[in-house]
């Protein structure tokens, strides 16, 4: 299946082009070991467009197009730092970028931006996380990882904790979920946080065995992936709101006790306090692993657009 772009994680709801990227990545984590990459980008050019804040997607793209022979180049906080500040749309600074590079990688706060950018764009548009809407290839990575540290994607108990309404990896990522078969789903947070209806309806419509929680209590000895997220601060207008529910989840040695012995423990990261750094040393934790799984991910996928 040839892509055109990756705008939205709906693209990926095919067990055929999900097997076709893990292999891909598996051969690229596997080259890489080697220091045998072929360099088969030379000559492309990758521009990192993030209007908002990245580590992880920002440089692993730019890292996995280097390490395919490629160029890049890139805008950070682009918001201020591009004609964005002068007034220019999203669509006209995306008509003159294509001019420039073979992909591009967009972050930006609007939801519909990807969409928005594909449609102007000559070249491929990769959705680098667009505002609370979606994080397609975070997704691609988190199933990445689940599949390599518990070899299936199948008879899973996850609990996805945090952020539920903000959290873009959570809405990206449930939707991929959905591919397998006999996965049960506890969605925790507050009730201010709860996973909005768009996503709930997306459940119900694929028979997804899922529930909604409070608390961790009583969860934890049951699943077999603890995906934590972060309480999403800058998408809150009021910093008392925001105050009142960043605390609310923390997983610290203690509450280690009571979570399954094969179970992993997946953050796509920045964390802030949800994990304790106590929890780093155990074995369960995924989290460093599964944004190292990032870098191979990506490069399968400029692979898979630009050749």
């Amino acid at each position: 299946m040839k892509l055109k772009h990756i705008v939205d994680t709906k693209q990926f709801l095919d067990r055929k082009l999900i097997a076709d990227i893990f292999k891909r990545a598996e051969r690229f984590e596997k080259s890489e070991r080697q220091g045998r990459t072929s360099k088969i980008l030379k000559n492309k050019i990758l521009a990192s467009v993030f209007y908002e804040p990245s580590t992880r997607t920002r440089f692993s793209f730019e890292s996995a197009m280097l390490k395919l022979g490629g160029e890049t180049i890139s805008t950070e906080s682009a918001g201020q730092f591009s004609s964005s500040i002068k007034g220019e749309a999203l669509e006209d600074s995306i008509k003159v970028i294509s001019g420039y590079a073979d992909v591009i990688v967009l972050r930006h706060p609007d939801a519909d931006s990807a969409e928005r950018a594909a449609n102007v764009s000559s070249v491929p548009v990769i959705n680098a996380g667009s505002g609370d809407g979606e994080h397609p290839t975070q997704a691609l990575l988190d199933l990445y990882t689940i599949k390599k540290e518990l070899v299936r994607i199948d008879n899973l108990k996850i609990a996805l904790v945090g952020d539920l309404l903000y959290g873009r990896t959570i809405h990206s990522l449930l939707q991929l979920l959905s591919l397998g078969k006999n996965v049960e789903i506890f969605l925790i947070s507050p009730n201010t946080l709860a996973l909005p209806k768009i996503y709930l309806s997306f459940l119900k419509s694929h028979t997804m065995k899922f529930s909604e929680h409070n608390s961790l209590k009583n969860i934890l000895k049951d699943i077999d992936v603890l995906y934590m997220t972060r309480v999403q601060k800058e998408r809150f207008s009021s910093p008392k709101l925001y105050e009142k529910v960043k605390h609310v989840f923390t997983l610290d040695k203690k509450a280690l006790n009571t979570l399954d012995k094969e179970a992993i423990i997946m953050h796509p990261l920045p964390r802030v306090n949800e994990i304790h750094s106590s929890v780093d040393s155990d074995r369960r934790a995924a989290y460093f692993q599964q944004a190292k799984n990032g870098l191979y991910i990506r490069m399968a996928l400029l692979e898979l657009l630009l050749t």
